[in-house]
């Protein structure tokens, strides 16, 4: 899943989705999708049609409607082919304030509305140091699963994403990265072992096409969000063809 963030104009997305339509068709048991700009969606849609790409939405209001300036409902979401949309992205969570009830509500609200949520969840470089990373983690999806159940998430995407290897060019090594994938999967399978098998967790650390076999040849990897390789075409389908 690449995620473009505050990247893009009209001739660089018809470029960039025309050049991802042949690797991705190239490897049918790839699921990809791509999450651009949100004034690019009709556009993306359009590209996409009868494409085996699916579009994502970078983040999402908790209110269907109403006099919110500025935000956009999950079901406006919808009318633009939109299958997934992140929530809880490091991004928000610093930037914008976003609190993990916050982000639990937009987690729901994009269930609500029929769209699977992809819930980022990671720790910063002083809670990694400190040896606190399976306790934040663990707290980001107990307040989901507090407010939605455990059952949600047999519709839903984790995406674990150390926020200190996000645009240093740092990357956690597959070994670290797969024991805190690991550990999210243990926890979830406490409390139900069926959802925590199925559910997807991908990895988002600055994944590269050089890294990501090294990263999907771990057993609880199951794909990559992806950020700036998702801008450039070769990068990206170097990882498609990685998975």
């Amino acid at each position: 899943m690449g995620n473009w963030k505050l990247n893009g104009n009209k001739a660089m997305v018809a470029q960039l989705i025309t050049a991802l339509q042949a690797p991705a068709t190239q490897h049918p048991n790839v699921a990809v999708a791509v999450c651009p700009p949100v004034l690019f969606l009709g556009q993306a849609q359009a590209l996409l049609t009868d494409s085996p790409i699916a579009l994502g939405a970078q983040d999402v209001d908790i209110h269907d409607q109403g006099a919110f300036t500025g935000e956009n409902s999950a079901h406006m979401y919808t009318e633009f082919g939109v299958q997934y949309v992140l929530v809880g992205h490091s991004e928000r969570r610093t930037l914008h304030g976003e609190s993990d009830a916050m982000v639990a509500a937009k987690f729901r609200a994009a269930q609500d509305a029929g769209l699977t949520p992809v819930l980022c969840i990671g720790e910063t470089l002083a809670q990694f140091e400190a040896g606190e990373t399976q306790a934040v983690v663990e707290r980001q999806l107990h307040e989901v699963i507090a407010h939605c159940g455990i059952e949600s998430f047999a519709n839903a995407v984790i995406a674990y994403e150390p926020v200190w290897a996000i645009g240093t060019g740092k990357t956690a090594t597959p070994e670290i990265a797969q024991g805190v994938h690991a550990a999210i999967r243990a926890f979830l399978a406490n409390l139900d072992a069926k959802v925590a098998d199925g559910v997807q967790i991908l990895y988002g650390g600055s994944v590269k096409g050089s890294s990501a076999a090294g990263l999907f040849a771990m057993a609880d990897i199951d794909g990559a969000l992806v950020g700036g390789a998702a801008l450039q075409a070769d990068e990206f389908a170097a990882i498609i063809s990685a998975g």
